[in-house]
């Protein structure tokens, strides 16, 4: 092996550069890795939504009465559709049970 001045290179030379090129990948895998979790951190922020930022009415169905929202202004009523969207169009915070209409745009919430 040679280095980029064509200077031969003797074996313990050849065992460096060996053991730097494998401590360069490891840096490299690290900052992969640390660069998707400050990714899923960042999705998971834009993800929190507060129920209170978003319009709510009441309604009557078939199991009582329930609150519904269209909101499709508000980033807290997209966040939640997203969130919603990710757990199967149903799911439980802070005392209240959440859920996708059909139509994807509405969202109906009741107290737990």
């Amino acid at each position: 092996m040679k280095t980029e001045n064509t200077a031969p290179v003797n074996e313990a030379e050849e065992k460096i550069l060996e053991i730097l090129c494998d401590l360069a990948n490891g840096l490299e895998a690290a900052a992969l890795g640390v660069k998707h979790q400050i990714r899923e951190l960042l999705r998971s922020d834009e993800q929190s939504w507060n129920p209170i930022r978003i319009k709510w009415k009441q309604a009557h169905g078939t199991s009582g009465p329930y609150e519904r929202s269209e909101d499709v202004d508000s980033p807290d009523f997209k966040s939640l559709i997203k969130d919603l969207d990710q757990h199967d169009g149903r799911l439980s915070k802070d005392g209240h049970f959440y859920w996708l209409f059909k139509n994807g745009s509405t969202v109906g919430r009741k107290k737990r």
